[in-house]
Formats: C-alpha cells, structure tokens, sequence
C-alpha cells in the first residue's frame, strides 16, 4: 500500500504508522481531532506521543479547547479549529432521508419515543415507564442484534413486535423492537423524544447528532462528560441526561404535557447539529489548495 493521502480521524495514533508515513514522506492529516488534558501528549512523560503529533501535517481539531492546549505545549503550528465531520455527515443522511412506510403507519398519531443504540443498562430505565405508558409508541434499536440480545430484549418489554414481523402483524403491540442493522438514522426521524444509550457505561454514550438533526431532544444517561456535542446540548437545553429511571419519566412527563417546552428543546438540538457544520468543507479545501491529491 502506497497511499498518497492519509486521513486520521479522531482518537488513536499508532506510533510505528505514522513513523512509516512520515518517513515515505506520505501527507497526513488529522480530521476531527480532539484533546485532552489528561492525554499523554501534555505531559511531562510525553516526549514520544508530542513527535507523534508533529508527524501531521495538519491537525483539524474540534474545538477552541483542544487548539489551546495544543498551543500551551507548543504542538499548535500546523493546528486549526475545523469542527467535526459529524454534523456534515448526519446533516448529509437526513437530506436524503426516505419514508419507511411500516413505521409510519406504527407510529401513527401516536407520542413516539425511539431508543437507539441501547445496552442493558439503558433498558432497566424503561422497563416501567413503557408498561406503564401504553398509549406512547416506543421503538427500541439495540446496539447488538444479534438473536439472543434481541431475545433478550423481548423479555424486557413484553409485549412486543420485531421490526422483521411488522408487515405481518396487523395490530402490533405499542412496542416495536428493531432486529436490522442500518435503519436507526431514518428512525429518529419519527420521535417526539429521542433517547441515545451507552450513558449508562463507561465507555459513554453513542452518537446523539444522528437525533438532533432532525430536531428532537436527546436524551442520554450521566456518562457523557468526554462528548462535546452532549455537554454543548445539555448546556443549550436541547439535550437531557438522566441518573435513573425516576428521573427519565419525569423529564418524559414534562416534554410530553407541555408542546413549548417540547418543540424548544427539540429546535435547539437541530439549531446546534446546522450551526456546526462546515468541517468537511474546510478539510477539502486545504486538501485542494495544497493539492495533495495530485500526481
């Protein structure tokens, strides 16, 4: 392999890679980069991970933030604030978005509430608000689909329709469980209220811009503090994180009896995935001023 360009996106750098690169003299650029004071680039000890940044020869970070830690170790000369390719990207899958028409019809005049990408952990939080709340449609996408996870989920929230069995079920139950990989973008196209698991996990919550394009307020557990977006919405009011399942159907009680409160929330999240965008824009233009991708 012999790459004429390489794009480096977001959070690992392997030492040995990008030594090879810049030895073959092969132009590296880093996309979405963000930083933290906790990272072995700002210490003392970091002597090798700070020739590991000089190796780019442009950093596209995320934010102001990362930008002047960079310039506090001297590691900020081919450094610039480009944003995130994130909201170009889910801005670009709703543009397109296509009407599923069984979900559609599920869903109907209904309150809508989609969870996408949960765990377990996620799914203890809803247990009683879904039993408890028959005349909302929730529509469940798990982060695993495979056939005991989705089993697995079933049991949680009985009753129950797969996805996989819609067109054949003329009255579905007001929970559908989706067993397919590749839909939950369109999905949350049909919410009222968004939920985005992984909270609930240290590894953190899984990607809420897929939601908040379409202007929904997003809803996540309390591991979400590494998250730029999550921390800018909650901040914004277009995002909520809960501790508990207390404290999810209290916040649901409140966007569903009062449509202002709801509709805010919602335009603020949207608001925030259109102000941001713009990284892919400048990331190509660089590529072409410098025109690195010519022979």
């Amino acid at each position: 392999i012999n790459p004429a360009l390489v794009l480096w996106v977001k959070y690992e750098y392997w030492f040995f890679y990008l030594k090879t690169l810049h030895k073959k003299n092969i132009p590296v650029l880093l996309v979405s980069g963000i930083f933290r004071s906790s990272q072995p680039f700002f210490k003392n000890y970091g002597g090798l991970w700070k020739t590991i940044l000089k190796s780019f020869n442009r950093l596209f970070v995320q934010d102001a933030y990362s930008l002047n830690l960079l310039k506090e170790n001297d590691l900020h000369q081919n450094a610039v604030v480009s944003g995130d390719t994130r909201f170009d990207r889910v801005t670009a899958i709703a543009s397109e978005f296509e009407e599923i028409e069984l979900v559609k019809k599920f869903c109907g005049n209904h309150r809508v509430v989609v969870a996408g990408s949960t765990w377990e952990e996620d799914d203890a939080e809803w247990v009683h608000y879904t039993r408890s709340h028959p005349e909302v449609r929730f529509i469940f996408a798990p982060h695993e689909v495979d056939a005991a996870n989705i089993r697995y989920v079933q049991k949680m929230f009985p009753p129950s329709t797969l996805f996989s069995k819609l067109a054949d079920t003329s009255a579905p139950e007001h929970i559908l469980i989706i067993d397919n990989i590749g839909t939950l973008s369109k999905l949350y196209k049909y919410a009222d209220v968004a939920y985005v698991g992984g909270g609930f996990r240290e590894s953190g919550i899984h990607n809420i811009l897929e939601a908040a394009v379409y202007d929904k307020p997003v809803i996540f557990g309390p591991v979400y503090e590494k998250f730029r977006e999550a921390r800018d919405l909650v901040e914004r009011g277009g995002a909520f994180s809960i501790k508990n399942a207390l404290e999810l159907e209290k916040l649901l009680d409140d966007l569903f009896e009062e449509e202002t409160f709801l509709r805010r929330a919602g335009s603020l999240a949207g608001s925030y995935v259109q102000e941001n965008r713009g990284a892919t824009e400048m990331i190509m233009n660089y590529i072409q001023e410098k025109r690195l991708l010519t022979n």
